[in-house]
């Protein structure tokens, strides 16, 4: 037996294989994206920007592979495709994790300090309290924010080169870069001329605990334990005219602590307890103001009394009666959560001041303690607070309730205050290609349930910030109502440090001078713009041209509401259109509780060690084994089974290289590898068993790229898995003698000598079927897939061309008996060996004879496949049945005469009887 060739290892293996072939597609650009190509040759991905933020979890690698699974695919099809990678940088994520890491925070009253080191880095910032954190200036705080992004994102890019994203590295862009600030800063001025950008007084979702407001996608609700507390409103003087006799009016609340917020009591309009009521006014207790008593449809007449008090504000709910209502404004919290020092207008008495002084520059809780105590006192409260659980807003990222306070504002319109631009946003979900469909239906729900437009200001620090200016009047006020704006070409600026045109920087803040903006853009006004950001709109027209429309945004379904609609609202106000065509949409990853993986919960599995211990093949395969759309458990068994494939990719190829010879040419040179494999392929296919399998083959190809023409990438990987098995367990066995042709196995085969008819007929099958195989799993096991064609092909797999079905059926006969005869000899084979395994001998145990009796169906393609079976079995004489026939009086093999029919005996199933097998003396 020859040695192996040195292109061929001996011992194949898919360890390594990672750090290997990502040097090798980066020296060779592999990925590289030609911007040459025109828009008609190129496929193009808004990728996901991670958030940069801490560390990746399995739940990236699972959508993220589903993604580069569509990429490698469409390559491979002959697309040009633009694949970029981004970092999600800027944002309160990135601020709290720089709090953490190095143990400070924002202070933008201080003066920046050269050369700055912070007093901590790593982990044991995250032992530092908040009150001990460092305070910095913001340009210093900004600038570790920076520092810590950039060592985050070489760690993201080292695994996802090691999970072997066919990403162009050369395009990698961050949302807080200079180049992206500009995108982000012109399209806000464009929108902010078109009147789509607008700023506004107006409650304003509040994090107390970050002091930063928070936009309606963005909340979260979270069962909380709270308390209805029964109070006392007494009737005004004019409800003495309503109709009916009127007393004491009690109401359930769960925020007593707002009573000095109160601005009216609500009811529902069909509720007869309370319509004589309307029209009238009553007292709020302890502070004496006089509110109404009026009607709306959203109040809930089997919610605590069926009727409440509308506070400025409360919640939600507040706000819409307060503007359809058209009541008063009187705010009681301010934006660090406290009890403002100031009673509001209304509070007029000596008592109602009184009781507010009680509260004034209290928490929430230990207001609510405090008015509870007084209600008591005074009698004003009915009973005990009657404990309930109920949803309350939160910030996702935060920790505390949300609170709604008035403030300026900027918004973007995005339907939720006009109804037309509302149905235009709804018509172009209809216009989206959702995979699966069945995700469009929450994007719809989500334009349609909007209550208000875009809050995109944020009052932090590391962000894109606002770029306007505003003229000080002579009082010293900014005057909002005429902002200054850049032109595009000086874009980025900052406010806060750079001066508008006209002026000089002695100007700032002083009367007849300007003022910065100090608020920053969300992270999702950035992040909405990955398409222009990615595809050159503002500085390469050309690259614009080629790829935009996008083709494909793939992401999560938890950010359909945010990152998907907020990218529609931006391009269908600049562009017109869509931003893409196709979005796909992957499920979550679900833990062995079947809960949902979340940083937040704390249950996540961190993907290095997985990659590590099974292999980055190994791992993808299981993330392509769950389809968009689909929840799938986390399940290193499923990694196991990918890693079983990949390693069962490379010995199987390792077979099929030495059986037809190729390997012994390609240790000469790779040329003479390429130049057997094609002269080993135009060899005639000429055995039926050989035409059942590229038959079956072909087939598999047609299924596969149909599915993955519509993004089933679960499917393509099926069926082709499923042959391959086949392939391997059967039909190698089955061939082998006669690939071999007389030669023992192992043996070097030279690929252009002379060969008998079948041996030509199997190894021509073998290679054109390795070939195929290789291509179909090339998109979900990249680095087994390259290591093998590098051993007898030139270039990349992954640049090679996806297989199609007409020349794989072509070099099969029509007539073949195709998946069903592949079939029938593998049933057979396995019906061979099983004699063996009961009888406890070796597979290499000859039987001397033996009858296989065959369902009438299958006689056929088992007589057609007799000659390999018989090598394979290593079966020196066999009598192919009719398993029916044998049935018959006076064949052997017969009924029993009491007429009963064991499982033995089933004429559906294929058996054997009469085994002789060759024992040793």
């Amino acid at each position: 037996m020859s040695p192996m060739t040195s292109r061929i290892p001996d011992k194949a293996t898919v360890d390594g294989l990672e750090d290997r072939w990502n040097e090798s597609w980066e020296a060779a650009g592999t990925y590289r994206f030609d911007e040459s190509a025109t828009r008609e040759q190129v496929y193009s991905i808004d990728t996901p920007p991670p958030t940069v933020s801490g560390s990746l979890h399995v739940g990236h690698v699972f959508s993220y592979t589903h993604t580069d699974v569509v990429a490698r695919y469409q390559r491979m099809q002959g697309r040009e495709v633009f694949y970029p990678m981004g970092w999600d940088d800027n944002g309160l994520p990135t601020e709290r994790r720089v709090q953490n890491y190095y143990g400070v925070r924002c202070d933008p009253t201080l003066p920046y300090v050269d050369g700055y080191e912070p007093p901590f880095a790593g982990g044991e910032g995250k032992s530092v309290k908040a009150a001990d954190q460092q305070p910095i200036s913001r340009r210093n705080f900004v600038e570790l924010c920076e520092r810590l992004t950039a060592e985050d994102e070489k760690q993201f890019e080292a695994l996802w080169r090691h999970l072997g994203l066919s990403v162009d590295w050369s395009r990698t862009y961050q949302t807080i870069s200079p180049s992206s600030q500009a995108v982000a800063q012109q399209a806000f001025l464009r929108g902010l001329g078109r009147g789509e950008c607008y700023q506004a007084e107006a409650p304003t979702l509040w994090d107390v605990t970050f002091r930063t407001a928070v936009a309606q996608a963005e909340l979260e609700d979270r069962e909380r334990p709270g308390a209805y507390h029964r109070l006392a409103f007494e009737p005004a003087a004019d409800m003495e005219e309503a109709t009916g006799s009127f007393g004491t009016v009690w109401i359930e609340t769960t925020r007593p602590e707002l009573l000095p917020a109160c601005v009216a009591l609500v009811a529902h309009p069909d509720d007869e307890r309370y319509q004589g009521l309307f029209g009238t006014h009553v007292r709020t207790p302890l502070f004496g103001v006089e509110v109404p008593v009026v009607p709306h449809h959203l109040a809930q007449p089997d919610k605590g009394s069926g009727i409440a008090m509308i506070c400025t504000f409360g919640d939600i709910t507040d706000v819409t009666w307060w503007r359809e209502l058209k009541l008063p404004t009187r705010p009681v919290l301010g934006w660090d959560g406290r009890v403002l020092p100031e009673a509001p207008a209304g509070i007029s008495s000596p008592e109602g001041l009184a009781a507010y002084g009680e509260i004034a520059g209290m928490t929430v809780f230990s207001a609510q303690k405090r008015i509870v105590e007084m209600l008591v006192e005074q009698g004003l409260m009915e009973g005990e607070p009657r404990p309930i659980s109920h949803p309350v807003k939160f910030f996702e990222k935060g920790d505390k309730p949300l609170e709604i306070v008035t403030t300026r504002q900027w918004y973007i319109r995005n339907g939720g205050t006009d109804a037309a631009l509302n149905d235009a946003l709804v018509a172009r979900g209809a216009e989206l290609d959702f995979v699966p469909d069945f995700m469009r239906v929450r994007y719809e729900n989500w334009v349609k349930g909007l209550t208000g437009d875009w809050l995109i200001s944020r009052q932090r620090f590391f962000g894109v910030p606002i770029p306007v200016w505003y003229p000080v009047l002579a009082d010293g006020s900014p005057d909002y109502d005429n902002p200054i704006v850049p032109s595009e070409d000086a874009l980025p600026v900052d406010p806060s440090a750079d001066v508008p045109s006209g002026y000089t920087a002695d100007q700032r803040d002083v009367p007849g001078g300007f003022t910065g903006e100090k608020d920053i853009m969300d992270t999702w006004a950035t992040s909405s713009l990955t398409p222009q950001i990615v595809c050159g709109w503002r500085d390469n027209p050309a690259l614009f041209a080629a790829t935009f429309p996008m083709d494909l945004r793939p992401q999560g379904q938890d950010i359909i509401r945010t990152w998907l609609f907020s990218t529609v609202v931006r391009s269908h106000a600049e562009h017109g259109t869509l931003p893409w065509k196709h979005a796909a949409i992957s499920g979550w990853i679900l833990d062995p509780d079947r809960k949902k993986m979340s940083k937040s919960k704390g249950n996540v599995v961190t993907p290095m060690g997985l990659l590590e211990s099974h292999g980055s093949d190994a791992v993808r395969y299981w993330a392509a084994a769950a389809r968009l759309g689909t929840d799938a458990a986390f399940d290193e068994g499923q990694m196991k089974i990918g890693r079983r494939l990949a390693m069962k990719v490379l010995n199987a190829s390792k077979f099929v290289l030495g059986a037809s010879g190729v390997a012994t040419a390609a240790g000469s040179s790779l040329a003479e590898g390429v130049s057997a494999a094609a002269a080993v392929t135009a060899k005639p296919v000429t055995e039926a068993l050989d035409a059942a399998m590229l038959s079956a083959l072909a087939d598999v190809v047609d299924a596969a790229t149909a599915a993955l023409d519509n993004y089933d990438h679960t499917k393509a990987l099926e069926v082709a898995e499923t042959l391959f098995w086949t392939f391997c367990d059967d039909y190698l066995e089955l061939v082998k003698t006669r690939a071999y042709d007389g030669a023992a196995p192992g043996e070097a085969i030279d690929p252009f000598a002379p060969c008998s008819e079948g041996a030509a007929s199997a190894r021509a099958t073998l290679v054109t079927a390795l070939g195929v195989f290789l291509r179909l799993f090339a998109p979900v096991l990249p680095f087994a897939t390259e290591e093998v064609w590098s051993w007898y092909q030139e270039g990349s797999v992954h640049r090679a061309a996806w297989p199609v079905s007409a020349p794989v059926r072509a070099a099969a006969d029509s007539t073949s008996g195709g998946a069903p005869l592949l079939a029938a000899a593998g049933e057979a084979l396995s019906v061979l060996r099983k004699v063996k395994s009961e009888a406890k001998v070796s597979q290499r145990t000859e039987i001397e004879s033996i009858d296989l009796l065959v369902p009438e169906a299958k006689v056929a393609f088992v007589r057609a496949a007799e000659p390999d079976l018989l090598a394979a079995g290593r079966v020196r004489t066999m009598q192919i049945v009719d398993a029916v026939a044998a049935l018959e009086p006076g064949v052997d093999g017969e009924a029993p005469e009491d007429g009963s029919v064991d499982e033995i005996a089933d004429p559906t199933v294929m058996r054997t009887e009469n085994a002789a097998l060759v024992t040793e003396a």
